[in-house]
């Protein structure tokens, strides 16, 4: 089985696990991700089974989604062994998965990523930004019941994972000044920079219009 191969074998595993999902982790968000990662992974000359297998997988244990991440993370490693990726390989794709997520970044020592892993970190990020960020963040607000927004409520800083992954005084709008308009300056690569500025500024935007229009209509 050739490289190629190795990496439809892994498209069609991330799909039957993330088809069904509906927290704006589904396979449309796969798909991004991997675009962006192949665009990303040609300029930065990343290893190509490493970053797109990596891209694909990033979401099928994460733990925000999943009951239990290290069965599942079993899964994945015997499916990766099974279409004969070596360890190495197998070793790089799973700290990948594990280490890229906003909230390992509230640790007091993140973890370092490889040039193949910080590529696919921006392509993740920079999905959870722009137009499609702000989508994805009312669609998972909404399947988590979080509140709007509610101006009494202020965006929380210094949180530790645990703290961040507490959504009972959540709100969909402080979830942008909690982690999505920080991410920009989170990214990596200079083309993810790039991008990121374009989004981010669409985010200004669109909190400077839904603030103005809740004030008008108190």
């Amino acid at each position: 089985m050739d490289a190629e191969q190795q990496i439809e074998e892994i498209r069609n595993f991330s799909y039957k696990k993330m088809v069904t999902d509906h927290t704006g982790h589904n396979f449309d968000h796969i798909k991004r991700v991997v675009k962006m990662a192949t665009k990303l992974q040609k300029e930065e000359k990343t290893d190509k089974i490493i970053t797109i297998g990596a891209a694909y997988l990033h979401d099928v244990a994460d733990d925000k989604l999943v009951s239990d991440p290290p069965k599942l993370e079993s899964e994945i490693r015997e499916f990766l062994h099974g279409i004969k990726l070596n360890a190495e390989q197998i070793e790089e794709i799973m700290y990948i998965t594990h280490n890229l997520s906003f909230s390992k970044s509230l640790s007091k020592n993140p973890p370092k990523l490889s040039l193949a892993g910080q590529v696919v970190q921006d392509s993740d990020r920079l999905d959870a930004i722009g137009a499609i960020g702000i989508t994805r963040a009312i669609y998972y607000g909404g399947v988590n019941s979080e509140t709007i927004y509610d101006p009494t409520i202020k965006p929380r800083e210094k949180m530790n994972k645990a703290q961040y992954r507490n959504l009972d005084n959540e709100t969909i709008i402080n979830h942008f000044y909690e982690k999505l308009l920080k991410l920009t300056s989170m990214m990596n690569t200079t083309t993810a920079k790039k991008i990121a500025l374009h989004r981010q500024q669409f985010m200004y935007e669109f909190l400077n219009e839904f603030k103005s229009e809740w004030i008008s209509e108190k």
